[in-house]
């Protein structure tokens, strides 16, 4: 930073505080406003479209300048996190009026895009969480660690490759990543390009038995350190109580469901392909939640389907509870509604940043505590036992915010106004000290107005100069020699003041100064009893977003007709009848829905699947997965019935995306994600691959395609659903006992198609392309040719290439193989595509007679 000239001693302040927060924006507090300089404060006029000045304009270095006002600043914060930058809050730490000299400043918090804890760019039913990731010494293991620290979950769990760290990072959406040890150059750039991340440093542990309380409980060395490493850095940027933070809770991702970045994202479980929004997903269909932690419940169910069989069974019981009891459900969502966000509600109290209007909401949210319990009750045949023993009213703290906290109580507690009448008698004496001085000064300013015959006289009050006796000057001939003694002259008034005045405005000054200091220290007192509670605060969150989330379950279950699936583990067997893509469903409507089945027995291991574009090959393969993933979570399911059994993981390849920040192909991604699958799958595994081969030469293509299905037919035997337009795959059929040939239902009439959207035995006819750029709305006249040169191509009509001389004919010797005409491919395609079964006896024969005159 430029110190070409001397500075004063607050610029020398600025510098020592700024040089350990070079990565952040230095809020610096003078009076009302943060000031910014230099680097920090040319960027952030930029940023923030704020006026550039520059302090000692006149000096031949002036400094670049500019700020905010302190009371509107968290709207600047929250733009400057959403752009992922950091924000040093920089105050004043003594009172300006008592220090003589500089007033000591120091950063009191350092807020992150991992660290917000309000934000209006904070979705009520998101997680915003901060990821730590500590190496191991090779780099074959990785500690992984988050916290959301607005509602206090912090989890931890140990990796065993970087492809698992992306996944587990991704899955989190995290917007902040503490590097608790070097990691290498490709996992940080990868890490990088796919969430763009903010990267931050801490490489030292803090000794704090309140931290060492919360990983106490960790056994793995790595994992103890990456969680040290997480709370030091909290610890490092919030500078207060983190009380709230709960014990570190150790995960396996293989006791959940597997789903990859990439299967997520080809499935649009949370967000949309095309838009990025959660409208269009499987989020958006299943969230009827009620409260903003319900919401955020619901996203890490979808995230980490369950793959037990007793946790499902027993989510589904409570989810078919729920529609047994149509009226309770009804009571039981009014309820909820009124169920502020009590995670984060307990936060705020944890953090100090909760004030009057919090602590009502808090109350409101627990007095729904009662009738919830009692509704669950009613239902309760033995599944709810778990979630009922959390759901605790907490009714002291009820009873206490009752008691203290005012009903419209303020959003800023600073200038009073929180804590009720007859909850403190000094309190209640200073009230009644204002109350009665500022009524002496409205009926001394009657009297006054009375005596001297001045009816526009008045009695006024500002903080500099206090209370006065305010009369024009037009009626200052009216006023008796003596009566008052003068203030203030202004011009058009003058202002007077009389011992009395100055007596009483003593007296109800001290009063008001007293009352907000003791307010304050009460609403200081009321915060710390229900931070005692926080505990059992956070276990009843837990258990009320719970029930939110299956009443969810039971809510789309009964709107859009889903029927509960029979799970099985260890089982080969999926009949799924009737089934339907749930979110195309909605948007479409139940009535114009085409349903299909998926009906693998446990010998069936592969369907092949065929049928032009846009007919719903990949509709079909998206509903199956969204299906599991559905029955998984332990909601019902779109279809009329489902036998399933329990995947492990789910692998997709599904549309064609570049990768062009990594500078990979369609085609390359497409290797990488079948790759993924092939080497990870098991037989208990999902794979859905969606047009494999066509990012290359036909032949190439078509090659790799075959090699994958046999490989996953003889090694992987998961169940698969492999679409194509090789229909030269088709023929695996008599080759490969466990795949089977499905089609996806065509009828061409007078040159159209019209597709069927229903799945059909056997292998599809033709691709009809040509009729699908028919629809696309491609010029008449191309489709005319392009039909041509089909006709032309299918019928070997191609114009013969002179081949080069082979090595053979070059050094004289004969080849061991024949070469095969362009008219005899031509044939043996002509025999192959013939379909014996459907043809007349007269039809074979006139079929061979025109074989043998092309020959």
């Amino acid at each position: 930073m430029p110190q070409k000239t001397k500075h004063t001693p607050m610029m020398e302040q600025y510098f020592g505080i700024k040089k350990d927060y070079e990565d952040a924006f230095l809020f610096y507090r003078l009076g009302d406003f943060y000031e910014m300089f230099y680097e920090d404060a040319i960027k952030v006029s930029q940023l923030l479209e704020l006026t550039l000045t520059s302090r000692n304009r006149n000096a031949d270095d002036p400094i670049p300048m500019c700020g905010i006002p302190h009371h509107a600043a968290q709207g600047y914060i929250d733009t400057l996190i959403e752009k992922g930058y950091k924000v040093a809050i920089c105050e004043q730490v003594e009172d300006p009026k008592t220090t003589v000299g500089m007033v000591k400043r120091e950063v009191v918090q350092l807020i992150t895009p991992g660290t917000v804890m309000e934000s209006k760019g904070l979705d009520a039913k998101e997680n915003n969480y901060l990821t730590a990731i500590v190496a191991a010494e090779r780099q074959q293991e990785f500690g992984f660690a988050y916290v959301d620290l607005s509602t206090g979950e912090l989890k931890v769990t140990t990796l065993f490759d970087e492809e698992s760290v992306l996944n587990e990072a991704s899955s989190l959406q995290t917007r902040e990543v503490v590097l608790g040890s070097e990691l290498s150059e490709s996992l940080k750039l990868k890490l990088s390009q796919r969430l763009e991340v903010v990267f931050s440093e801490q490489y030292t542990t803090t000794e704090n038995a309140e931290f060492n309380f919360i990983a106490s409980e960790l056994s793995a060395d790595l994992e103890q350190e990456v969680v040290n490493k997480l709370l030091a850095y909290l610890s490092l940027t919030q500078k207060r109580s983190l009380g709230h933070l709960q014990k570190a809770a150790v995960y396996q991702p293989t006791h959940f469901l597997k789903m990859d970045h990439y299967s997520k994202f080809n499935l649009e479980l949370s967000q949309s392909i095309r838009t990025g929004k959660k409208q269009g997903t499987l989020l958006w269909l299943l969230d009827e939640t009620k409260t903003a932690m319900g919401g955020r419940l619901l996203k890490q169910w979808l995230d980490r389907p369950l793959i037990q069989e007793t946790k499902i069974n027993r989510r589904q019981e409570m989810v078919q509870s729920l529609l047994d009891a149509f009226f309770e459900r009804a009571d039981l969502q009014t309820a909820m509604t009124k169920v502020y966000d009590l995670e984060r509600l307990a936060g705020r109290v944890a953090f100090g940043s909760v004030n009057g209007r919090d602590m009502i909401q808090l109350r409101t949210s627990l007095e729904q505590i009662p009738q919830i319990r009692q509704l669950i009750e009613g239902i309760n045949q033995g599944q709810w036992n778990e979630l009922l023993l959390d759901l605790d009213p907490v009714k002291d703290v009820v009873d206490l915010i009752e008691t203290a906290i005012i009903e419209e109580a303020p959003l800023t507690i600073m200038d009073g106004g929180v804590i009720k009448d007859g909850y403190n008698e000094q309190l209640d004496t200073y009230r009644e000290a204002m109350s009665h001085g500022k009524q002496w000064i409205a009926e001394m300013e009657a009297k006054e107005r009375q005596d001297t015959g001045i009816k526009n006289l008045k009695i006024g009050f500002n903080r500099v100069f206090g209370y006065y006796i305010e009369v024009t000057k037009g009626q200052l001939a009216n006023l008796p020699e003596g009566r008052y003694d003068r203030k203030q002259t202004l011009t058009n008034a003058e202002r007077f003041i009389t011992p009395e005045l100055k007596e009483t405005e003593t007296l109800i000054l001290e009063a008001e100064e007293k009352s907000q200091d003791l307010e304050y220290q009460l609403f200081l007192e009321v915060r710390e009893q229900i931070k005692a509670s926080i505990g059992r605060l956070q276990k009843l969150a837990k258990s009320v977003a719970a029930i939110d989330v299956l009443q969810s379950f039971a809510t789309v279950s009964e709107k859009y007709q889903y029927t509960r699936p029979v799970m099985k583990a260890n089982s080969h067997n999926l009949q799924l009848v009737e089934g339907r893509h749930p979110v195309v469903e909605k948007v479409m409507g139940h009535q114009e829905y085409v349903p299909n089945s998926v009906k693998m027995n446990p010998d069936t291991s592969i369907f092949l699947i065929t049928g032009p574009n846009m007919s719903g090959k990949s509709t079909y393969m998206r509903q199956l997965a969204l299906t599991v993933v559905m029955a998984q979570m332990g909601c019902f399911v779109p279809a009329e019935s489902a036998e399933m059994p329990i995947f492990d993981q789910i692998f997709t390849r599904i549309g064609a995306s570049d990768d062009l920040i990594s500078g990979q192909s369609t085609f390359m991604v497409e290797m990488m994600e079948a790759n993924e699958a092939l080497r990870h799958a098991t037989p208990n595994s999902l794979i859905l691959f969606d047009e494999i081969g066509r990012g290359t030469a036909t032949y190439d293509g078509m090659a790799l395609a075959e090699a994958i299905i046999e490989y996953i037919h003889k090694k992987v035997k998961a169940k698969t659903l492999f679409s194509t337009h090789y229909h030269e795959l088709t023929e695996l059929e008599q080759s490969l006992q466990g795949l089977v040939n499905v089609h996806v239902g065509a009828v061409e009439k007078d040159g159209d198609v019209v597709f069927l959207h229903k799945m059909m035995d056997g292998p599809a006819d033709k691709s009809y392309g040509i009729h699908v750029a028919k629809l696309a709305g491609l010029p008449i006249d191309l489709l005319e040719r392009a039909s041509t040169i089909l006709t032309s191509l299918e019928a070997g009509a191609t114009k013969p290439k002179t081949p080069a001389p082979s090595v053979e004919e070059e050094s004289g010797q004969l080849s061991l193989f024949s070469e095969v005409s362009t008219e005899e491919l031509s044939v043996i395609d002509t025999v192959k595509r013939m379909n014996l079964l459907e043809m007349t006896p007269m039809d074979a024969l006139n079929t061979l007679y025109e074989l043998q005159k092309r020959i």
